[in-house]
């Protein structure tokens, strides 16, 4: 399912960065084609398009001449250094600038994580 929070284009390369990152879609696997993604998704072919462009352009996708677009070698890692990264900038900064403002120590926020993890 598409994150309608976001623009078209974006969700759709995000699904395919989902696929690489569970293994549905391995380093050199090919990936499904512009129309068969609009198909799929019932979007417009030129917005599947522009989300796997993305990716072209990042570096993940490797596009074949007459043979379509692949998953590029080192990809998967590359995507979950990237996502650790967006993933402290959006998530453990926030959370301890609030932790930091209500007296938390860090030793009470690992704890309180620690029970979270437990349930």
């Amino acid at each position: 399912m598409l994150d309608e929070s976001k623009p078209l284009f974006q969700a759709v390369a995000e699904q395919i960065e989902d696929g690489i990152l569970d293994g549905t879609y391995a380093e050199d696997d090919p990936v499904p084609s512009t129309n068969q993604l609009a198909a799929f998704l019932r979007i417009n072919p030129a917005t599947a398009g522009k989300g796997l462009g993305l990716l072209v352009d990042a570096e993940v996708l490797i596009k074949r001449r007459g043979i379509g677009m692949f998953v590029a070698p080192g990809a998967r890692e590359a995507l979950r250094q990237r996502r650790k990264f967006a993933f402290q900038d959006q998530y453990i900064a926030p959370l301890l600038r609030e932790a930091a403002q209500l007296g938390i120590t860090p030793e009470e926020l690992a704890g309180m994580i620690t029970k979270e993890v437990a349930r």
